[in-house]
């Protein structure tokens, strides 16, 4: 008789288990369906060929976020007194190479200046399209970019000085403004090639002028979305 008694309530026991499991089981069906398509999402990977929006922030020689869409990035910057540029969400295609020299992104100063097209090369714009196969959503990186000794300029008192610009206004670890052309842009007698805005850094500093570098060493990327091929 007691074992009988045993077994019932262990069958109740179980039951009460059971009923628990399949409760939790339809919340989680529940939350599921009421995040739609999303949660499929959660669990892929950026593949060749897709298209991802990404988050970016990027980095200039002295490691300085100089632009960015990420608002807690900008925000930050800014409480520190600096400079940086706003930009919206980057979309590209993974692992797919530019045709352009030039990916112009539009950016809007803190100094409140307006909206520039600021230039992101190609060299640059490849290494995110490659480096971002394999990142889940949500998911941070900081992709390393190439030195490039080509990206490194000298400015002498006489150039500086055709942008009326005084080397005694220059220091090093200042902000360097130039504007670039893409080369593979076609243009004909009735029309201009499109300039872009490249923010570089003063590196060094002579009585004979400036070195400005032009690199991005890195640019910081996060998938917000995944959109499969």
């Amino acid at each position: 008789m007691g074992e009988k008694k045993k077994n019932e309530a262990w069958v109740k026991t179980v039951s009460k288990i059971f009923i628990v499991l399949a409760c939790l089981l339809f919340v989680g069906l529940m939350i599921l369906s009421g995040m739609g398509n999303q949660w499929i999402t959660m669990f892929n990977s950026v593949k060749s060929g897709d298209t991802v929006v990404l988050d970016v922030t990027v980095y200039d020689a002295t490691g300085n976020p100089i632009i960015t869409s990420d608002q807690t990035v900008y925000n930050q910057v800014v409480a520190k007194g600096q400079n940086i540029f706003a930009t919206k969400q980057l979309t590209v295609i993974s692992n797919k190479t530019m045709d352009k020299s030039i990916f112009g992104v539009p950016g809007s100063a803190s100094t409140g200046t307006g909206v520039q097209q600021l230039a992101i090369f190609s060299s640059e714009y490849n290494a995110i399209s490659s480096g971002i196969v394999g990142m889940k959503v949500n998911e941070q990186k900081r992709i390393a970019i190439p030195s490039d000794n080509m990206m490194k300029n000298d400015f002498s008192v006489e150039q500086l000085a055709l942008s009326k610009i005084n080397l005694t206004d220059i220091s090093v670890g200042d902000s360097f403004f130039m504007g670039v052309a893409d080369t593979t842009q076609q243009v004909t007698n009735t029309t201009k090639a499109t300039t872009f805005l490249r923010i570089g850094d003063v590196v060094s500093k002579s009585p004979d002028g400036v070195v400005v570098d032009l690199n991005y060493p890195s640019i910081e990327v996060k998938v917000v979305s995944i959109n499969k091929q």
